[in-house]
């Protein structure tokens, strides 16, 4: 099964690498609701160099700006003869995470970057690996109990071997029997000890926007326990909208509860089509973070794909998230229209 979006409401990022790459991803999406953010502050004025850390990298030697987009791609399905704009081949797969690292890209979870825990080196960028479906291409152990071969993890964790610093992680979002197996046991153990994300997908795959508050709320539970039967006490704390649909009540995406047990997550991922804004900037909004569908440079909505807004961030490197290195300071240039949000100004630091 795959996650062709229902209709339904635009993510609040205001795309602004290339105006006709704009209009495009506009078009596919409805009209967003009225902000109720209030007007952004002025930038605040840079700290001392005394209340830096001592080994602080300068900021501007790094083009650091830490409220600058983030990739958060979804995958699918590999297979060598693709159905869909969903699936990739296992040689465009390993292709795009080759890209990614040349680039300076490190992967994080998605709760790493919707909670602001990005420790990422100096002058590189986050980036978010997402796959939906738990799909038996994705991951499955084989018989040295390790990831078997031709597996996306397999092939991630190839591809960080060979990359110093391109961290092996990725939130992995499931349904019921996830990785072929008939209760998760085994393989999503194994992804909590190595330092994946396993998020809920909702166990039967439920179109949210197509069910009342009560059913979205046991469909999102269901997801849980599947996922904590198989990691008793595990916490869940991201769920992928299956079809990208929200709920008629969109905040019961982001916590709620039913028959007893209770969710509450960090962020809520959709099905999306451009970069997702910096957790500490203004336009951050956990109940509508947007995904890239990884895709190759050619092919049907090959405009809204992966290759493309890479090739967008490569050729403007300032609209990206560049870190500072400092994991309590973060950096920006004074001339970003981005401003930071509240609960962070304290660490904020324009320069």
């Amino acid at each position: 099964m795959n996650d062709a979006p229902v209709p339904t409401r635009r993510s609040p990022l205001a795309v602004a690498l290339v105006a006709a790459a704009c209009c495009a991803c506009g078009a596919q999406s409805a009209p967003e609701p009225p902000s109720s953010t209030p007007p952004a502050p002025a930038a605040p004025a840079a700290q001392s160099s005394s209340a830096q850390p001592s080994s602080a990298p300068d900021p501007a030697s790094v083009g650091a700006d830490e409220l600058g987009q983030v990739p958060v791609l979804m995958y699918h399905r590999l297979t060598a003869q693709p159905t869909s704009v969903y699936d990739r081949t296992p040689d465009g797969f390993r292709a795009e995470l080759e890209r990614l690292a040349a680039e300076g890209y490190v992967p994080v979870t998605a709760t790493e970057y919707a909670t602001g825990r990005l420790d990422v080196p100096a002058g590189r960028h986050p980036v978010v690996l997402t796959f939906d479906d738990g799909d038996p291409t994705q991951f499955a152990l084989g018989p040295d109990g390790g990831p078997a071969p031709g597996t996306a993890i397999a092939v991630l964790l190839d591809v960080a071997a060979r990359h110093p610093g391109f961290r092996p992680v990725a939130s992995l979002y499931v349904n019921a029997a996830p990785f072929g197996t008939a209760d998760g046991a085994g393989v999503l153990a194994w992804l909590r000890d190595h330092d994946f994300e396993v998020g809920n997908h909702t166990q039967q795959h439920t179109n949210l926007s197509a069910a009342g508050d009560e059913q979205v709320q046991e469909a999102i539970v269901s997801g849980l326990r599947e996922i904590q039967r198989a990691v008793p006490g595990y916490a869940v704390s991201s769920l992928a909208l299956p079809f990208g649909a929200v709920p008629g009540t969109a905040s019961l995406a982001l916590r709620g509860s039913f028959d007893g047990t209770s969710y509450e997550h960090a962020c809520v991922l959709l099905v999306g089509s451009n970069p997702a804004p910096s957790p500490y900037s203004t336009g951050f909004d956990p109940l509508n973070v947007p995904r890239i569908r990884s895709q190759d440079a050619t092919g049907e909505e090959a405009a809204f794909g992966s290759t493309s807004w890479l090739d967008q961030l490569a050729a403007n490197p300032a609209a990206r998230y560049t870190s500072d290195g400092v994991a309590d300071r973060i950096s920006y240039p004074a001339a970003s229209p981005n401003r930071p949000a509240p609960q962070y100004a304290g660490k904020a630091v324009a320069y």
